[in-house]
């Protein structure tokens, strides 16, 4: 009878692993997944974001058309926002590799060059739209910052809906790393201590926020 108690042990411990070996398996193979979607997504990014900074070349051998310049740059944004959305999602998920942290990575940079482009085309064409960027701690916020920033994001999310060709809604993780994204923050006066920060036209600085109509009044 210990004999049979044992081997049913036994069975039922290598049936235990074999169903935890699969269940990490399928987590890597859906998260491989995941990225590589992502991946395509910010290939396709990256070169509209590379023919509108063309564009801007082209541009500057003539006449500059700003009209279109200024339309194509703000499309852009627009979907690198659901983009952005999309990837937050998929982060929402336990990760099992580092390989979303490299999209996000791969993503930031892409946001910051949007960032200087925006800038740029804003000053060369007068532009009237406002640039929004937020920026956002992203490797080990604590419950409060958490809290924080999904009210900033929820406001930010409601303002696009309401404004939606006025603004250049940005959103970077301010602390993944980049030597790029820093030195954006120290040019603007913005340190990883006081994340989350909305920049208004790289001027105003916003660091608390309850209500749309707070950010509203700024944008008039």
């Amino acid at each position: 009878m210990f004999q049979s108690q044992k081997h049913v042990f036994w069975e039922a411990l290598l049936v235990t692993i074999l169903i935890f070996g699969i269940g990490v398996f399928i987590g890597v193979v859906l998260e491989n997944w995941r990225a590589g979607k992502i991946e395509y997504s910010y290939q396709q990014s990256e070169i509209r974001l590379m023919d509108i900074k063309a564009q801007g070349e082209i541009y500057s051998l003539g006449n500059f058309d700003c009209k279109t310049t200024i339309q194509e740059n703000l499309n852009f944004a627009d979907s690198i926002y659901k983009e952005a959305e999309l990837l937050s999602r998929y982060e929402g998920a336990e990760r099992l590799t580092e390989s979303l942290k490299l999209e996000h990575q791969k993503y930031d940079i892409l946001r910051a060059l949007l960032w200087t482009n925006s800038i740029k085309i804003k000053k060369q064409c007068n532009a009237s739209y406002y640039n929004l960027v937020y920026l956002y701690e992203y490797k080990d916020p604590s419950i409060d910052t958490v809290a924080k920033q999904s009210v900033f994001s929820r406001i930010l999310f409601e303002l696009k809906q309401m404004k939606s060709d006025k603004i250049m809604l940005i959103p970077i993780a301010g602390d993944n790393e980049l030597s790029s994204v820093s030195l954006l923050m120290s040019m603007y006066n913005v340190t990883e201590s006081e994340l989350p920060v909305i920049l208004i036209d790289e001027k105003i600085k916003i660091t608390e926020l309850q209500k749309v109509e707070e950010i509203e009044k700024l944008l008039k």
